[in-house]
C-alpha cells in the first residue's frame, strides 16, 4: 500500500433508532466465552454455533458489536469479505442470534500488524512492570486519538493493530465497498 492508503476504525453505530443491542456470544453449552480468544490472531474452533442473547431487541443489523467487542455480522457481510478476497484475513465462526433464524458468524480477526503511528497519536501510555500485568508489559495502556501507519501494513485490508488490539482496521477498499453495499451498523473513524 502507498503512503497516501487510508485506514478506518470499524466500530458499531450506536445512533440508528430502534436497533438491536447484543451481549456477548456463549457457547453451544450456554458458557460465558472470553474475548481475549478473538485477540490473538488464530483460528478458533467450537463444535456447536455460538449463541448471542440480545441485550435490546429491535433492528437486526448487518453489522454490530457487543459490550465487551465482539463483532457479530450477517451473511451479507461475510459475502462482502469474500468478494473482495479478504477471506483468509477473518474467521466467521458460526452463531444464532436469539429469535433471529438467519445465520450471524462472530468475526475473528487473523491479522495484527505493528503499525501504531506514535507520532501522529494525540496521547498513550504503556503498561510497565510496576502495573503487575506482566503479559501486557510494552502493550499500549491507553491510546487516544489513534493513527496508524499505513506503510507498516502491506496489503492487509482488516485487521487490529499490535499491542492496542481492541479497534478493529479496515483499508478504504472494505469501508466503500460496506457502504456502496448499504450494510446497517458500521460508523467508521479515520486512523
Amino acid at each position: 500500500m502507498s503512503p497516501q492508503a487510508r485506514y478506518f476504525r470499524l466500530t458499531d453505530n450506536v445512533h440508528i433508532a430502534g436497533r438491536w443491542y447484543l451481549e456477548s456470544p456463549m457457547d453451544g453449552q450456554g458458557e460465558d466465552i472470553f474475548p481475549w480468544q478473538f485477540l490473538q490472531a488464530k483460528i478458533l474452533k467450537w463444535e456447536k454455533p455460538l449463541v448471542v442473547p440480545l441485550y435490546r431487541p429491535g433492528r437486526a443489523l448487518d453489522f454490530s458489536q457487543t459490550g465487551l467487542n465482539f463483532v457479530v455480522v450477517n451473511e451479507r457481510f461475510v459475502s462482502l469479505c469474500e468478494r473482495l478476497g479478504i477471506q483468509d484475513e477473518v474467521q466467521f465462526i458460526p452463531a444464532r442470534v436469539e429469535e433471529h433464524p438467519e445465520p450471524y458468524f462472530v468475526l475473528n480477526t487473523l491479522r495484527i500488524i505493528k503499525c501504531v503511528d506514535e507520532a501522529r497519536c494525540e496521547e498513550f501510555s504503556f503498561w510497565g512492570p510496576e502495573d503487575g500485568e506482566p503479559e501486557r508489559v510494552g502493550h499500549y495502556r491507553h491510546v487516544s486519538g489513534l493513527k496508524v501507519d499505513p506503510e507498516k501494513i502491506g496489503d492487509t485490508s482488516i485487521f487490529r493493530p499490535w499491542g492496542w488490539l481492541v479497534p478493529l482496521i479496515v483499508s478504504e477498499r472494505v469501508k466503500r465497498a460496506i457502504e456502496e453495499e448499504g450494510l446497517i451498523g458500521p460508523r467508521f473513524i479515520e486512523v
